[in-house]
């Protein structure tokens, strides 16, 4: 396969993550402790986990877990679960295997950067913008648009990285009839599912209510959980689960048996995390609501529909990348630049950064945002 080009998050992340004081652009709910899950556990759940043996496990995951798993969706048993090393894994898998050189793919923009050069190393690719001026909603007659004889995958992402929009419910029927009409797989990255503010309504998961859907899904975002490596896609079609499962001999060939207990314990403590961590976005949410009234003229904020991310636009005549680097170099506060969510495939926002709001203990970092623009505003 071709040679990938840098993966420009990821670069900026294993630059400044753990360097900055201040990490203001996380992507994941509040992470916990290895005691503060143990001990949710039931003591069944909790000797499962201390006497486990540490051999290989079953390369589609544990039976239980995958049981679990299903558990989350409307209508999937174990058998439609796949498990991987995180939901990379599982992307890398579902686009080598649904793809081929004289495939079609159409992907949204902006977009977490694999969703896009992961298709496009393998065959040609669309790219449909989300409307900035449409609540970063989905034209679906662009859509329709660009398929093509050879479309074999659409890929989404709601609520969406980095914007945090939620598709309206009645553009995604519609994309979903669209694609059942052509025979069209659609891969939705629904790995912030669950998480927004508390009562927010998300979408069907995709594999629930389309027979070509792929729902990815990961410990690592809404449970706040990304130490434990654990993704998967949940999918009807048979076929292609089993040829992801073989393509996984080549990659990770099985997850972690620790991971894979301590995932269940997770899942079958889902409300009670989920409960939390939204708990955390509505605390933090308000914080940034009235930081963003004190410079209406140096930002524009919209509240997203769900996730623990915003992309709000900078109006600093210096521009967004300038202001980013400056706020990381001399504040220690991390934002992503929206330079970073740039596409290949048509023109992206050029004026906006990433943050997060998942995280707790954001008080100190506001402070430093709000101490920077007073010494540099």
């Amino acid at each position: 396969m071709p040679t990938l080009p840098d993966f420009r998050l990821e670069t900026h992340f294993s630059k400044w993550e753990f360097k900055a004081r201040y990490h203001m652009t996380a992507s994941d709910a509040q992470a916990m402790s290895l005691r503060e899950l143990l001990a949710m556990a039931s003591p069944e759940d909790r000797e499962a986990f201390e006497g486990l043996w540490l051999g290989y496990t079953e390369t589609f995951g544990a039976p239980d877990l995958r049981a679990e798993i299903a558990a989350t969706y409307a209508s999937q048993s174990a058998s439609d679960i796949l498990c991987f090393a995180g939901a990379s894994e599982g992307i890398f898998a579902a686009n080598n295997v649904i793809l081929e050189p004289d495939s079609h793919a159409i992907v949204v923009t902006p977009n977490y950067q694999s969703h896009e050069t992961l298709p496009v190393a393998i065959c040609e690719a669309t790219g449909v913008p989300l409307d900035p001026n449409d609540n970063w909603s989905l034209d679906i007659d662009r859509i329709a648009d660009a398929i093509r004889p050879n479309t074999r995958l659409v890929t989404i992402n709601f609520p969406h990285n980095p914007t945090g929009a939620i598709l309206p419910l009645d553009r995604y029927n519609a994309l979903i009839e669209l694609c059942r009409k052509h025979g069209i797989y659609i891969l939705h990255d629904e790995i912030f599912n669950g998480l927004g503010e508390t009562g927010t309504a998300h979408l069907p998961f995709v594999a629930d209510v389309y027979e070509r859907g792929l729902s990815l899904n990961v410990m690592s975002k809404s449970f706040g959980l990304p130490g434990l490596r654990v993704g998967w896609i949940a999918c009807q079609d048979a076929e292609i689960l089993s040829k992801m499962e073989r393509l996984k001999h080549y990659l990770s060939i099985c997850n972690s048996g620790p991971s894979e207990r301590l995932t269940l314990i997770a899942l079958r403590n889902k409300a009670r995390i989920l409960a939390r961590n939204c708990a955390i976005v509505d605390e933090n949410l308000s914080k940034w609501d009235a930081f963003f009234d004190q410079y209406p003229d140096l930002f524009e904020w919209r509240r997203p529909d769900g996730s623990c991310m915003a992309f709000p636009r900078y109006k600093g005549p210096e521009g967004v990348e300038a202001f980013c680097a400056s706020l990381v170099e001399d504040s220690g506060v991390l934002f992503l630049p929206s330079t970073i969510y740039a596409s290949e495939l048509g023109p992206t926002p050029k004026d906006r950064f990433r943050l997060g709001f998942g995280r707790s203990n954001l008080d100190e970092g506001l402070a430093a945002l709000t101490a920077h623009l007073q010494r540099n505003t």
